[in-house]
């Protein structure tokens, strides 16, 4: 059957178009960046019109479709063709059977009711199927049951039928669906390989030339690590620096020989899914089915604006000429010409700073398997290193970290990673002392790594905050007046026994406030924090540095609105001048002429609150004794007086909201004058 099946296949064949030859193209270019993305060069050798082909996985179909670039001096791009996301769902759109009939002949020959076939063998015969079942079979002698298939035709002589496993031969009559199904079977062949697809780009120009084609797609990104050993003489100021690049070839094809570019950067890298069918929406409307519509006749019109100028019209760019062929390549700004003739034992990595990043080019090729880690030296290069301590509280509260202040000096910055540091002692020994992360390093930058901790030395940290008035002025009655905060921060340290050491002390930086100790020479600003240099002299000494940061604060207070406690106490402050001070005084002595003006006015409202509840008690009394009786005399005569009293009240009320008054008036005649 397996047979049969393979001989109905290249029936199919035998009828399929063939295609012109497609030439492979030669990866001879790698260039990585650090951002995520690899740009991938390839070249073929080609005469006259050419149609070239590459290989991509289905993931990295969007980004080739949005970035590929063709070179070629002496000739023109045709276009590019790949098959559809889709391929075997397209194949099977338009075939009068799906993909599951190719699953045997018997479900082939059921799905095809109909077609005219071809039947040779011991019993040949032709005609159209008509029907395809599964008979169950007795073996006999106990020998069990098994399957067959019986086929039932229609042909010149009525209903005929066979076994389609007893078959040797079998053919579609039609020559037409013979090359779909051969058809069918190439589109399963080829989607074989779901995750990839072939690209085919045309090449149209004369004469032999090379032609390099481009893309840029998503790659692993390759790590910086590097390596420093400091000298056994503490005081020496250089140390090695070595650096490595780690490369992981994931792009499912073999590196050949290939120029390999590293490049460290962040450039700025879109993705678009330009390998998607999109389609546009639009929007239904019901079929009209009216009457007979009788359209106005068009009399003709006129501009609607008489006075629009004529457009512009620009003449499209020339085409570019083959001599100013694109130069730069790559990710980013980096570039990458064609490579040069080798050069002789030449092994140093060619590092050159681009605009937004560091490139390095290897000198000679590379060769990497796909799915294996390549690792490469890009740096040996002695560079200025200082040992010092580094106290971060945040990190190690007691203890500051031994540190290297190393400085790019080279042509080129460095890119980001971890840095391993090992020291050699007197005797020319090496021993690894701990890591360090490096940040990206420009040229003629510094960075403190620090890489263990330091317990030489010992650090007892204290923070003391005070506040006081600075100044004070008056103008147009409100007191501008200036406090001054005060922060100092206190490190006792006891240094290294027996050698001197520098001290760098990170203090964090109060925002609007401003370093007064020590002296601000030497000290850097780094994330928010001061580096603060001391000297530490060796003998085990103990000695207290101090760190300071102030803060001024301006306020106002408006004196008529300012509390008597408030205002006195800025009258005392010798901060002041003393033309201040003694309206601050002439202003509290006002201020407290109103409060006791408003005083009077308390105690007049607290007698007459008296007589009124006074008053309500003998009222509530002469309603209960006998009319006419000495004690009903005696209340209506006390009542009398109070009533006169209550007057007598009144106007002293009066008077006294009148020297209120009087009094507040004053003050804020002589507030208004004041400044």
């Amino acid at each position: 059957m397996r047979r049969l099946l393979i001989a109905v296949a290249l029936m199919g064949l035998f009828a399929f178009p063939t295609f012109a030859f497609a030439q492979e193209l030669a990866l001879k270019r790698v260039m990585l960046s650090s951002g995520g993305l690899g740009y991938f060069e390839y070249e073929a050798t080609v005469e006259g019109d050419a149609t070239l082909k590459v290989t991509v996985s289905l993931e990295q179909v969007d980004d080739v479709l949005k970035s590929l670039v063709v070179y070629d001096d002496k000739g023109a791009v045709g276009g590019l063709s790949l098959p559809g996301k889709e391929p075997l769902t397209q194949a099977f759109k338009d075939l009068p059977f799906d993909q599951a009939a190719l699953e045997s002949p018997a479900a082939l020959l059921g799905a095809l009711k109909g077609a005219q076939i071809s039947v040779g063998g011991t019993k040949a015969v032709s005609g159209r199927v008509v029907s395809v079942e599964e008979d169950t079979i007795s073996l006999g002698e106990g020998k069990g049951t098994t399957k067959r298939t019986r086929v039932t035709l229609f042909t010149d002589r009525g209903l005929q039928q066979f076994i389609l496993e007893d078959v040797e031969n079998l053919q579609f009559t039609d020559a037409a669906l013979r090359d779909k199904v051969g058809q069918a079977l190439l589109a399963i062949q080829s989607n074989r390989a779901k995750e990839a697809r072939t690209l085919e780009l045309s090449a149209r120009g004369q004469g032999k030339r090379t032609v390099r084609v481009a893309y840029i797609v998503s790659a692993p990104v390759w790590k910086a690590s590097y390596r420093l050993t400091l000298p056994g003489d503490p005081a020496a100021p250089r140390s090695a620096l070595q650096g490595w690049a780690t490369v992981e070839n994931l792009s499912d094809q073999d590196w050949k020989e290939i120029e390999l570019t590293l490049v460290s950067g962040r450039p700025v890298a879109f993705h678009q899914a330009l390998y998607e069918a999109y389609y546009v929406t639009r929007p239904e409307i019901p079929v009209e089915v009216a009457g007979r519509l009788m359209p106005n006749v068009d009399r003709g019109g006129v501009d609607a604006n008489l006075n629009r100028p004529k457009a512009n019209i620009v003449p499209p760019l020339p085409a570019p000429s083959p001599a100013n062929r694109f130069q730069e390549r790559g990710v980013g700004t980096a570039a990458m010409a064609p490579p040069p003739p080798m050069a002789g034992g030449a092994e140093q990595t060619e590092a050159t700073d681009a605009a937004t990043q560091v490139v390095f080019k290897f000198p000679r090729a590379v060769s990497v398997a796909n799915g294996r880690t390549l690792s490469i030296p890009i740096l040996d290069r002695q560079v200025p290193a200082q040992r010092l301590a580094l106290y971060q509280a945040d990190t190690a509260a007691r203890n500051p970290l031994a540190a290297i202040r190393i400085t790019n000096d080279g042509e080129t910055g460095l890119p980001p990673g971890i840095l391993t540091i090992y020291e050699r002692d007197k005797a020319g020994n090496v021993s690894y002392v701990g890591d360090a992360r490096l940040s990206g390093f420009p040229v003629g930058e510094t960075r403190l790594l620090a890489y263990a901790l330091d317990e030489k030395i010992t650090i007892e940290r204290t923070v003391a905050q005070t506040e006081r008035v600075a100044t004070g002025t008056i103008v147009n009655g409100v007191l501008r007046y200036s406090r001054l905060l005060h922060q100092s921060t206190f490190y006792r340290v006891r240094g290294p026994a027996k050698e001197p050491r520098q001290l760098i002390v990170v203090q964090q930086r109060l925002a609007n406030w401003t370093l007064v100790k020590p002296d601000a020479k030497g000290v850097e600003i780094s994330e928010g924090n001061y580096r603060i240099p001391f000297q530490l002299p060796g003998g085990d000494k103990t000695q207290v540095l101090e760190v300071a940061q102030e803060q001024t604060q301006t306020q106002e207070l408006r004196l008529l609105d300012g509390a008597g406690d408030q205002i006195k106490l800025f009258a005392q402050a010798q901060e002041f001048d003393a033309k201040t001070r003694e309206a601050l005084t002439k202003v509290l002595q006002m201020q407290q002429a109103v409060v006791g003006a408003q005083r009077v006015v308390t105690q007049i409202d607290a007698e007459k609150q008296q007589i009124v509840q006074e008053q309500a008690r003998l009222r509530d009394n002469l309603a209960r004794v006998p009319a006419n009786s000495d004690l009903q005399r005696r209340y209506l005569a006390t009542l009398d007086k109070q009533e006169t009293d209550l007057e007598a009240l009144g106007q002293r009320r009066a008077e006294a909201e009148k020297a209120v008054e009087t009094a507040r008036a004053a003050l804020r005649t002589y507030v208004s004058q004041l400044g």
